[in-house]
C-alpha cells in the first residue's frame, strides 16, 4: 500500500510538458507549428554550406539512395515468384532506410530540400537565389553519388541473375505512363517523403525519427509513385542490366516530369499549405 502511494505522489509532482510538444514514451514531439519553423530553419542552414560542402553532403544522399535501391531489389528479387504484393511490402519496408541515412548523417537530399528551403523563403530567411542555388547543388550532389556508387556498384559482379532482371524491369516499367501521369506521381512521391520529413523533424529521438521517416517513404515505393533522386539511380541501373531502353528515354520520360512534379509537392503542396496554416503565408508569427 505504502508503495502504491509513494507512485502516486511521485507522478502528481511530474514537471508539466510545455505546449509546444506533444508527449510520447521515449521522448517527445514537436507540436506541428514548431516542427514547420525548425525545418524552416533547417532549410535555411542548409542553403548556407559552401558549395564543396553541399555537392559532398548530396553526393552522401545519393549514395544512400542507392544503397537502400540495391536492397531492396537484392531481397525483393530473391523472393522469386511469390505475390507482387509480398515482393512490393518487401521493397517498400526496407527502401525507407535511405531517408533514416540522411537524417542521421545531416546530408543534402533535394526532394526533402525543395519544402525546407521553400519554407525558409516564405518566412523571409532566405531570398530566391539562395534556394535556386541550393536546389541546383543539391540535385548535382545527389546525381553524384548516385553515379559514382552505380560505378562501383557494376564493378562487385552482384547484378546478375533475379537482381539485374528486377532493376531491368523496374526501368522498363518507369518509363511507360504519359509525362503529365508521371507529374502527378512525382507530387505524391514527394508529399510523402516531405511528410516524413516533417515527421521525423519534430521527433527527440532517434526510434521517433525512424518511425516518423518509415511509414511515409514505404507508402510511396509501394504504392508505385515516383521519386526523381531514387531515380537517378534505380534507372541507369536498369540500363546496366539490359533494360530496353535509353539514356534520352529515361530523363525525357521520367527524370524531368518527376523532377517537375517533386518540386512541385516539396515547394507549394506541402511547403505552401504548412506555411499557410503555421507561417507567413497564413499571417502567423514563429511565437
Amino acid at each position: 500500500m505504502l508503495s502504491v502511494c509513494a507512485i502516486l505522489a511521485l507522478s502528481a509532482v511530474r514537471p508539466a510538458v510545455p505546449a509546444s510538444v506533444l508527449t510520447l514514451r521515449g521522448g517527445v514531439s514537436n507540436a506541428p507549428k514548431v516542427q514547420y519553423h525548425a525545418m524552416a530553419a533547417g532549410g535555411a542552414a542548409k542553403t548556407k554550406e559552401p558549395v564543396p560542402a553541399n555537392l559532398l553532403s548530396g553526393a552522401l544522399s545519393g549514395a544512400y539512395v542507392s544503397f537502400a535501391a540495391v536492397l531492396s531489389i537484392t531481397v525483393a528479387s530473391a523472393l522469386g515468384d511469390v505475390s507482387p504484393g509480398v515482393s512490393k511490402l518487401v521493397f517498400g519496408g526496407l527502401f525507407p532506410i535511405a531517408l533514416l541515412h540522411i537524417l542521421a548523417g545531416g546530408n543534402q537530399l533535394f526532394t526533402g530540400n525543395t519544402a525546407a528551403c521553400a519554407m525558409a523563403y516564405y518566412e523571409g530567411l532566405i531570398d530566391m537565389d539562395a534556394l535556386i542555388r541550393n536546389w541546383v547543388v543539391t540535385y548535382a550532389g545527389n546525381l553524384a553519388g548516385s553515379i559514382a556508387f552505380l560505378e562501383a556498384f557494376k564493378m562487385t559482379g552482384l547484378l546478375t541473375g533475379s537482381t539485374a532482371k528486377m532493376a531491368a524491369g523496374i526501368t522498363a516499367g518507369k518509363i511507360k505512363a504519359t509525362f503529365m501521369q508521371q507529374v502527378v506521381k512525382g507530387i505524391f512521391a514527394n508529399w510523402l517523403v516531405c511528410l516524413g520529413v516533417f515527421m521525423a523533424t519534430g521527433e527527440s529521438d532517434l526510434v521517433g525519427k525512424m518511425v516518423g521517416a518509415w511509414f511515409p517513404v514505404s507508402a510511396f515505393v509501394m504504392i508505385g509513385f515516383e521519386h526523381s533522386i531514387a531515380n537517378l539511380f534505380l534507372l541507369p541501373l536498369g540500363l546496366a542490366a539490359g533494360a530496353d531502353a535509353t539514356v534520352m528515354d529515361t530523363i525525357t520520360k521520367n527524370i524531368i516530369p518527376v523532377t517537375i512534379g517533386n518540386i512541385i509537392a516539396g515547394a507549394v503542396v506541402f511547403g505552401g499549405s504548412y506555411s499557410y496554416l503555421y507561417g507567413a503565408l497564413g499571417g502567423h508569427t514563429k511565437d
